[in-house]
């Protein structure tokens, strides 16, 4: 039973990757709407729906009977597992970001947690000060300047980018599980790691249907500050912005034949000064906010 629902799953999540690409093409032809950052509501909120039915319908009854029957330590090492399978293509995307040394982790926890975790069941690496890192190739676009484009709802995965859209492409192709040659493993493997996702969720979902008033609003701007978040690796732009204002040099031009030079030389740098004094008290206040950005739907 579990072998079968797992194929289903499997064949469908795998279809629905070039299903879901091929909706967010066809609404990129068709786009309407005020904001320019989501164009596409009215089609995506329907896509919502939809996807909260199939939720609903399947993957949650289906979660909520693996999170009851399946022991904690279970769970747990069977989402480490997953985890750590992934820790490969996280490697490859830091690598490709430029971040040698964050990719050297990431292939450091592969190897510790495939041999001292016993196949990555217990998560060693973790323990020895190897943080896990979530990196994909979207992220990897966008630190190339590849810009994010508008919000997109699709069908099974959910919320993402335009841009995220085509490198889901890349992610579902780059899987390691989509090369294990014995098929049945294959979409186990695959089923399993749904499921295993979805009931990690089940503890969060309460907390987000409380806190939106609308839910669609509400997972829109989350995902795109959430996705602008992982690209600078948690650097606020904000923060950035102050500090290249109160490092930029002023220059001051002064006429020569101004009666007044020393009075405004005098007045321009007491401005000058106020002005990075007040910089300064921004940059400290900034250091004491939160690491979340503020809800906004800015582009990249």
């Amino acid at each position: 039973m579990l072998s079968c629902l797992s194929k289903m799953i499997a064949e469908g999540r795998r279809a629905g990757v070039w299903f879901a690409c091929g909706v967010s093409l066809l609404l990129a032809a068709c786009a309407t709407g005020s904001n320019p950052r989501d164009p596409w509501e009215d089609a995506n909120r329907k896509v919502l729906v939809f996807n909260q039915k199939v939720d609903a319908w399947v993957l949650k009854p289906v979660a909520q009977g693996y999170d009851a029957v399946a022991p904690t330590p279970v769970r747990i090492g069977v989402s480490n597992v997953f985890s750590n399978v992934e820790d490969v293509w996280i490697g490859i995307n830091n690598l490709l970001q430029g971040k040698p040394a964050a990719s050297a982790n990431d292939f450091g926890r592969f190897a510790i947690n495939l041999t001292l975790g016993i196949f990555g069941v217990f998560d060693v690496a973790s323990e020895m000060g190897l943080d896990k890192h979530d990196e994909d190739f979207g992220q990897t676009l966008g630190v190339w300047g590849v810009k994010d484009g508008p919000f997109v709802m699709l069908p099974f995965f959910g919320p993402r980018t335009l841009r995220d859209s085509g490198a889901l492409v890349v992610d579902t192709l780059a899987n390691p599980l989509s090369y294990i040659p014995a098929i049945p493993v294959r979409n186990v493997s695959r089923g399993l790691k749904l499921i295993s996702e979805r009931a990690d969720l089940l503890s969060a979902e309460k907390a987000l249907d409380d806190a939106a008033l609308d839910y669609y609003s509400y997972l829109r701007d989350f995902y795109l500050n959430r996705r602008k978040s992982q690209i600078r690796d948690g650097r606020r732009v904000r923060d950035e912005d102050e500090q290249s204002r109160a490092e930029q040099p002023t220059v001051i031009v002064f006429n020569a034949q101004d009666k007044d030079v020393e009075l405004g030389r005098s007045r321009l740098l007491f401005v000058e000064l106020e002005r990075k004094v007040l910089a300064a008290g921004v940059l400290q206040q900034s250091e004491l906010a939160s690491d979340v950005p503020a809800p906004t739907t800015e582009a990249i």
